[in-house]
């Protein structure tokens, strides 16, 4: 049987983005189909398109909110318990991959047609993005989600 890091890359592989593969592998234990959890983390993958916070990253902290997330304004606690939660996940994963930002980790902007074309000539989208996903899926197991 896979493991969720396995399926994640798997999914990454047949074409969906990191975000998306990330919460794919989650979505179903707290509720989510994936046929929504796709469609919620679609435009999360490169850094939300512009290089910024890795969608790998995102995905988990989408996770992060299924579980800890509040759905009541004045729930002031849960929001508080799911902004520690979110911070905690952030930081492993800096610490994991040397920073939350997709440029930095590419070593290419990929926001621009040269820094993608670039990334993609050096198969980073095959090994560092792999990588990536891995990396969230492992540090949300490791966490308990």
């Amino acid at each position: 049987m896979n493991t969720r890091q396995d399926q994640a890359i798997e999914y990454f592989d047949s074409g969906f983005n990191c975000a998306q593969s990330v919460l794919s592998v989650f979505c179903e234990n707290y509720g989510l189909s994936k046929e929504m959890a796709r469609k919620i983390a679609c435009g999360l993958g490169g850094g939300c398109r512009s290089g910024e916070v890795c969608g790998a990253a995102s995905g988990a902290v989408i996770v992060v909110g299924l579980k800890y997330g509040h759905n009541q304004a004045d729930d002031v606690k849960s929001k508080k318990n799911c902004y520690a939660k979110t911070v905690e996940l952030l930081d492993a994963f800096r610490v994991e991959n040397r920073s939350v930002v997709c440029r930095d980790i590419l070593g290419f902007d990929i926001s621009t047609e040269e820094g993608s074309k670039q990334a993609q000539s050096r198969n980073l989208f095959k090994t560092v993005c792999f990588d990536m996903v891995k990396s969230a899926v492992s540090i949300l197991e490791n966490s308990g989600y």
